[in-house]
Order: C-alpha cells, then structure tokens, then sequence
C-alpha cells in the first residue's frame, strides 16, 4: 500500500515524496531496493524516527509515507504521534475485523484523523460491503476499494507499481482514487490546523 500510493502521489504532483519503513520484515525495503527508478526518496530513520521526521519536514518534501509492523508494538504509537492522517488498511475478512480494535484504540489516543482502506478485496463479494458497514462504527472508510489483483504482486517483484506496469489498468485507477480521496483528507487536516491557530493567536 505504501509503494503504491508513494508512486501515486508523486504522479499527482506531491512530490518530492519519501518513505520511511518501521516493519522489521522490511518488505518496503525490499521493494525499494530493487527499483530502478530515482524516487521516490528512501529515509533512514538512523535509530531515531522523529528527527527523520522532521528532517523530510525541514528538507521540503511534500509527502512521507511511514510502513508501519503488521502487530502493534511501541513503533506503531510513535509512527501515529507523528501522522498527519493515519491509514489503515483491512482485508475483508472476520479476523482482520476483529483486530482492528487495538489499532483503533492507539489512534484514538493519539488524536490524529484516521481512515480505513479496504484492501485486498474480492471483486462483488458481499463481505466487502459488510466490512465496510462494520468498519463504519469506528471511523472513517474510504470510499475506493483496493481488490486483489495479480498486478499488485507482480510489479513489487522488480520495484515497481500496478500504475507503472500498466496506466491503464483497473489497480491504477484504484491507487489513484485513493491517493487524491488521501490527498483531499490532508489538505482539510491542514485547513483545520491554519483555522486553530488563527484562532489561538
């Protein structure tokens, strides 16, 4: 997910655009290794994540996308502490239904927005909607689906995107709708902020 919409958003014009990857499976990583093309940027975080953080802040880069671990861990609440949106992607699925509660709860205690994605979704499955309905309870579901497709797996093989192997294809029209569905939440988030602190001073 954090590929995709990195490649997305930089397509969209929010560049420059990094990538931080907190998983210690490291499958980002793996990703970005093995890409042939310059971007998007790849940050170390060097053992400390918020001075990573706010270097890309101070270095003028438009967007960070941070890949957090699968479980929660103390690395996921400080990635959150950090977030300007935090994004949370769900498979349709009774199991992965049922965990989001933790992720909801450290959310909630950080403060920021969060959004749910549907991902890896089957095509007119009824679950689909019913995870959407069930996720709705909790907070925001985005109103893209990401269905599973082969496309998604063969293009990490080589670092690349769904959007890169093909532009035209119904992944990259998914990704996209997403990125500017994201894009849209964040821009509010920053008016949000402008109008609380115009109304601080």
């Amino acid at each position: 997910m954090a590929s995709h919409l990195a490649v997305a958003a930089e397509a969209a014009g929010a560049r420059p655009v990094a990538l931080i990857d907190t998983d210690p499976q490291g499958g980002l990583a793996g990703w970005w290794n093995a890409r042939a093309a310059g971007t998007p940027e790849w940050i170390d975080p060097a053992g400390s994540l918020p001075v990573a953080v706010e270097g890309c802040r101070a270095a003028g880069f438009g967007t960070l996308l941070i890949d957090t671990p699968p479980s929660l861990s103390d690395t996921i609440a400080e990635v959150l502490a950090l977030a300007d949106l935090i994004l949370v992607p769900v498979q349709p699925s009774p199991n992965d239904l049922r965990a989001v509660g933790g992720t909801v709860e450290l959310a909630a205690a950080s403060g920021k927005p969060m959004v749910f994605v549907i991902n890896r979704a089957t095509a007119r499955a009824r679950i689909t909607t019913q995870a959407a309905i069930a996720l709705s309870q909790y907070g925001a579901v985005a109103p893209v689906v990401i269905h599973a497709r082969v496309d998604f797996a063969t293009s990490m093989t080589d670092g690349r995107t769904a959007a890169e192997l093909d532009p035209a294809s119904k992944s990259a029209a998914e990704v996209a709708a997403l990125w500017a569905y994201l894009q849209t939440r964040l821009t509010q988030g920053d008016s949000h902020a402008s109008s609380r602190r115009s109304h601080a001073a």
